[in-house]
């Protein structure tokens, strides 16, 4: 498909091919893992094995490049898989990449308990200081990884800007696209290297999956990340390919709602005795909001915001809270909250990256706003 149509007409037609046989407008979910070969390497469509190829996660594939602007997606089995595999791909013994203080607990532990025992270093750096990330460069860095919007403390980062940087030092540029979705923000347009997504959030959007996808333009890279995909195997599953591929179809229409929602909530937080600090891009007032307004096309679904009372009063917003579940993860149709410092990013307790005990972090649903205020209202007491 052109990729001149809108973003709204891609999401649902990129990838998505009539079926050949019947006409179906959904492609099947291919539950299936051989094929017959016409002769010996007589292959139909190229598809021999399914963790080398399946024809319902080809459909998946094909999207997410159209979505963000690339030449190749690929999915993969979670989020922290497809990391894995960036990494095993980009990286060797020795290298070393730029991290940010404000990072998934999940990407921290990969890099802190997984690749260094591997033998690959890394630094942290506050990506939203340019010159930070610069300063923490070393003759070995062979990536540096942006997470924009951050999390949870939503920090934001200027993608060309450290494009730039990366370009300087011989380094591929990595951004955690999850926050924002594909609707908001196209990191590779901006200079990046790589995408990366938890399709477990934003992108299934339903709380009913869990993948990941990697998202790049250079042809050489993307067979290089298509062979470790291959050699490695933590490959989407047809099933969630599918359930992927149909949630993707109303990422435009939630994404619009999650920002709405949002905004209502974080206005409330502003003006609530009870909350010392409301951390949004789209305040005027966060130190990231004009590069996010440069960059975003809105400001999303995420809000997290520090407690006044301390931690204990902390975790009591998050046991009363009614509508708002209480649990992991984020990005679904209903809204979550949390508190970081105890779940999510528990792993990054006593490290540069641990969060302040004082937070909760809010994934704010499309339910009705006013339902939502005034659960938070109570929750806050």
């Amino acid at each position: 498909m052109s990729d001149q149509h809108s973003f709204e007409t891609l999401a649902i037609h990129a990838g998505n091919t009539a079926d050949p046989l019947t006409g179906a407008v959904v492609p099947p979910i291919y539950q299936v893992s051989t094929y017959k070969q016409d002769g010996v390497g007589g292959l139909r469509g190229g598809y021999e094995y399914s963790r080398s190829a399946n024809p319902t996660r080809t459909a998946l594939e094909e999207n997410l490049a159209a979505l963000e602007g690339g030449r190749r997606g690929l999915a993969f089995a979670s989020g922290l898989a497809a990391e894995d595999c960036l990494l095993r791909t980009l990286l060797t013994p020795g290298d070393h990449v730029v991290i940010p203080n404000d990072a998934y607990g999940g990407t921290f532990r990969l890099f802190a308990k997984v690749a260094s025992r591997w033998g690959v270093e890394f630094s942290v750096a506050d990506t939203s200081d340019v010159a930070a990330v610069r300063d923490a460069l070393t003759p070995l860095t062979k990536a540096i990884w942006v997470e924009t919007p951050s999390n949870p403390l939503l920090g934001i980062t200027d993608i060309a800007a450290v494009a730039q940087v990366a370009r300087q030092a011989g380094a591929r540029l990595v951004v955690d696209n999850t926050f924002a979705s594909p609707y908001l923000q196209q990191p590779l347009a901006l200079g990046a290297d790589v995408v990366v997504h938890s399709t477990t959030k934003y992108m299934g959007g339903h709380s009913d999956v869990v993948g990941g996808a990697l998202v790049v333009s250079d042809p050489e890279l993307a067979e290089e990340l298509a062979y470790h995909q291959n050699a490695m195997g933590a490959v989407a599953g047809p099933f969630d390919a599918w359930l992927v591929l149909r949630g993707i179809k109303t990422l435009a229409v939630r994404m619009d709602r999650h920002t709405e929602n949002a905004t209502k909530v974080a206005d409330l937080l502003t003006r609530h005795p009870k909350v010392s600090q409301v951390l949004y891009p789209g305040l005027p007032e966060h130190p990231g909001h004009e590069v996010a307004a440069k960059q975003m096309k809105a400001f999303g679904g995420m809000v997290s915001f520090r407690v006044a009372g301390g931690e204990e009063a902390a975790v009591e917003v998050c046991n009363r809270a009614k509508l708002f579940t209480l649990g992991e993860s984020l990005g679904g149709v209903e809204s979550l909250l949390e508190h970081p410092g105890r779940m999510t990013h528990a792993s990054a307790a006593g490290s540069p990256l641990e969060v302040p005990a004082d937070l909760v972090r809010l994934s704010v649903g499309i339910e009705n706003g006013e339902d939502l205020i005034a659960d938070l209202t109570q929750a806050l007491g």
